[in-house]
């Protein structure tokens, strides 16, 4: 589903990615997937993961971002080693 916002989203994994700006939510999540995907989790984490940053969340996501400005999330990788997701509303850069 396509979901179009009016504002860009500025999408990171803290020490896993840097902050990246895109002007489509698809493209944002499509970036979060594909490095979620890539981490070292334990297949509960990785299915949750991607649930909740699927293609079918971008209405969720969508309302979320408009009406609180950011979405958040936690990778662990082991017990120790948590990395938050942010996708945040940010403006042109």
């Amino acid at each position: 589903m396509s979901v179009e916002l009016p504002f860009p989203i500025k999408a990171e994994i803290k020490g896993v990615t840097k902050a990246a700006t895109f002007t489509r939510l698809a493209d944002a999540l499509d970036a979060i997937r594909a490095t979620v995907a890539r981490l070292p989790l334990d297949d509960d984490q990785a299915h949750y993961l991607a649930d909740y940053f699927s293609e079918e969340s971008a209405p969720r996501i969508a309302d979320q971002l408009v009406e609180f400005g950011a979405v958040r999330a936690i990778a662990y990788i082991g017990i120790e080693t948590a990395h938050p997701i942010y996708l945040r509303v940010t403006g042109p850069e």
